[in-house]
């Protein structure tokens, strides 16, 4: 007698992504995972910026669009960018074409190689926020996950102060979630325990 087929059960994901294959394909690969390289923060920071009032998947759509003209989300590339760099931007269809948002990304790449050169890394920087290490949470629901923390507030505040613009708390709380600054998958979620495994300790700036 045959033994019976098994079929694995479908893997358990946080809803929010829904089932666009490529926010079900960030979800499972990249959000929550811990950043501690400069040129992806700094890719973080410059997506997270363009977001404000859109939608995390508008961004995602036009990611690779943003990829071309921020030359690699170089930010020593960027930093160079001058008046004719903004106008050329404004002009092109695959990115939100906000003159604030376009100029602030221009700008914050100054401040980030500033911060860089400063603490040694642009990440010493900013995980300091979070002792090092990844916050760890275990919601149960959607409705529990904040828009905000301390941690993120704090982090905004500093770097306002440094010059950055669209980092408001809401923004950087959005960027510690996406770069595992805070687990905020669902316990229930296949990627809860995976990307809790992936954390490690971030030595403090000015070690």
């Amino acid at each position: 007698m045959a033994a019976p087929v098994v079929h694995d059960a479908p893997a358990i994901r946080c809803p929010w992504p829904g089932t666009d294959p490529r926010y079900v394909t960030y979800h499972d690969t990249e959000w929550g995972v811990p950043v501690y390289d400069d040129g992806r923060i700094f890719e973080f920071l410059l997506l997270e910026g363009a977001q404000a009032g859109l939608s995390w998947s508008t961004i995602l759509r036009k990611r690779e669009h943003y990829r071309a003209a921020f030359a690699g989300f170089d930010p020593e590339a960027v930093a160079r960018f001058d008046s004719h760099d903004v106008e050329r931007l404004l002009a092109d269809p695959g990115i939100v074409r906000n003159r604030r948002k376009v100029e602030a990304a221009v700008s914050n790449a100054r401040f980030f190689l500033a911060v860089r050169d400063e603490f040694g890394g642009f990440a010493r920087y900013i995980w300091q926020f979070t002792n090092g290490h990844p916050i760890q949470n275990a919601w149960d629901s959607l409705a529990e996950i904040p828009v905000t923390s301390p941690e993120a507030r704090s982090m905004s505040a500093d770097l306002m102060k440094r010059g950055f613009r669209f980092v408001g708390p809401t923004i950087m709380y959005a960027h510690m979630q996406a770069t595992g600054m805070v687990n905020d998958h669902l316990v229930s979620c296949f990627r809860h325990g995976e990307v809790k495994r992936m954390a490690r300790s971030l030595p403090a700036a000015g070690m």
